[in-house]
């Protein structure tokens, strides 16, 4: 019997190969549908910037659409060195797969069979013998083609729980018919992790000469521990989504499953972890569902240090700090501003805006700062330099001020703006013209500044919030996210009207940047 360690898992020269697919099994997740621009532009960000060793991009035979998104794909990845690396699952039809395969420009299939014997007989109403049959017979076709073929066994992990015998049998009859990977998913994530280790490993010690993946699946929350048992027990790939994306709870998260292999077994990984976040916010874009705040890796809190103790630690030694530094995923670490806030944590914060204080004014804005997070408002690091001017009566950060506007709009009709605002102390008064009532604000806000060679940057975001079970009056709070070129920036407006809300987080944008324009 071959232990573990002969597999390799405390090997830290053993490479694993890391196979996303977000773009077949992710896009199964309920209304997500990516049009062809959008699943090139995953593919080529998935193969060149974050250097996962293969794709898996489409199902066979599903539509023209992804017929066209794959053929144009394909003809990408043979300009780009990486035809090799992009699979098509296709399904035990004998020709009809391959050919679809063929005619967009692919080279490998990755072949869907039955894994357990229950699916074998209650829906295909097949038995063992026919199925194979029917396996070497698409297997066959598909090397007359020049395909490569990996072969799915599907429901495996219920196969090899239920009929084993079932699944030893289907691999004898496959293992000499030249399939390059036998990939054994855990198609309805019902698997623990020491269950998949025993599996797994027992398929590695029957078929010593196999290239054996493990595909998880998350409903019970245990996907990413499930791939740790997988290669500890000796799988030499694993597959993985972006943004954990898959039918009903997900796959594997392809930022969770990188970072785990690295830092807890050691294992050597193709993968660019710099590029994790941005393959997530790409993805995040174009399947419209929102990654949590608290996700690891990929979250927008996970380096954010709210409560003031950890501030306080960090800043006399870096003691609430782990292997997962944040500058590893091109990120920063921040120290959130609210009620749990201390010394350390707006020390921290006013480091970063290069801002000192008195001990004295830091008590003063420190009591503001636990004040509005204890009404449950949201304060950022760019909000600082408003509550501090408003606790000293300070007249800094006021580089632009409204001093009034009108807006007007109506069915059918191009909304109008007028506003007068002071810059630096010198009135101008503009109008407008947009889609909206803010569309047409920012219109005669541009004209005003660019008398000052300023104009607002482009919106990656907008999103308006009234607490729940708010009234009619309830205060909207308005955050904008904004393109400053090498950064992001964030600001935030409240007031009982949205639209004025808007207008007061664009002014506060201006003022912050006019503000570090001036500052040396």
């Amino acid at each position: 019997m071959t232990d573990s360690k002969s597999h390799g898992m405390n090997n830290p020269s053993r490479r694993i190969e890391i196979m996303d697919t977000t773009l077949r099994d992710g896009e199964q997740t309920q209304g997500v549908s990516f049009s062809p621009e959008e699943k090139i532009s995953i593919a080529k960000a998935l193969l060149e910037r974050v250097r996962v060793d293969r794709i898996e991009i489409a199902s066979a035979r599903v539509s023209d659409r992804e017929k066209e998104a794959v053929t144009q794909i394909n003809a990408w990845t043979r300009e780009a060195g990486f035809s090799d690396r992009v699979e098509v699952l296709g399904f035990v039809d004998h020709t009809r797969s391959v050919d679809w395969i063929m005619e967009t420009g692919g080279g490998t299939i990755n072949l869907l069979t039955k894994g357990s014997e229950k699916h074998c007989r209650t829906q295909l109403g097949k038995n063992l013998e026919t199925h194979t049959q029917d396996i070497l017979e698409t297997v066959a076709y598909a090397h007359t083609k020049g395909l490569i073929v990996n072969v799915y066994l599907e429901d495996w992990s219920n196969g090899y729980r239920d009929s084993p015998q079932y699944v030893f049998a289907l691999m004898d009859n496959l293992r000499g018919a030249g399939i390059q990977r036998f990939m054994l998913p855990d198609t309805l994530g019902v698997m623990t992790p020491e269950e998949v280790y025993a599996s797994i490993h027992d398929m590695c010690v029957r078929y010593p000469e196999l290239h054996f993946e493990f595909h998880p699946h998350n409903d019970y929350g245990l996907a990413t521990a499930n791939v740790m048992a997988a290669v500890q027990a000796g799988a030499a790939g694993v597959h993985c989504t972006v943004n954990c994306l898959g039918e009903r709870a997900g796959n594997a998260s392809l930022a969770e499953v990188v970072v785990t292999l690295k830092d807890k077994l050691g294992v050597e990984l193709t993968v660019n972890e710099s590029q994790l976040v941005r393959i997530s916010d790409m993805v995040e874009r174009f399947s419209g569902k929102r990654v949590s705040a608290n996700a690891p890796i990929v979250g927008a809190d996970v380096f954010t240090q709210t409560a003031g103790i950890h501030a306080d630690g960090d800043h006399k030694g870096n003691l609430y700090q782990s292997r997962l530094k944040p500058e590893r995923f091109s990120r920063v670490r921040s120290y959130a501003l609210g009620k749990m806030s201390g010394k350390a944590s707006l020390r921290k914060n006013l480091e970063r805006l290069g801002i000192e204080l008195t001990a004295e004014q830091e008590r003063h804005v420190l009591k503001r700062i636990v004040s509005l997070g204890d009404s449950k408002q949201t304060i950022t690091t760019d909000d600082l330099p408003f509550i501090i001017a408003d606790v000293l009566e300070s007249e800094s950060y006021q580089h632009i001020r409204l001093l009034n506007y009108a807006i007007t709009s109506g069915l059918d009709l191009e909304s109008t703006a007028s506003i007068r605002v002071a810059v630096r102390g010198e009135a101008h008064t503009a109008a407008g013209k947009g889609n909206g009532g803010f569309d047409a604000f920012i219109d005669a806000l541009n004209q005003v500044m660019a008398h000052y060679d300023y104009t607002l940057p482009p919106l990656l975001d907008y999103e308006v919030r009234i607490p729940k079970g708010g009234h009619t009056n309830a205060l909207t709070e308005c955050i904008i996210s904004w393109d400053c070129e090498h950064r992001t920036r964030v600001t935030r407006g409240v007031h009982v009207n949205q639209v004025f809300a808007s207008m007061l987080a664009t002014l506060k944008l201006i003022n912050i940047e006019l503000e570090e324009r001036q500052t040396p």
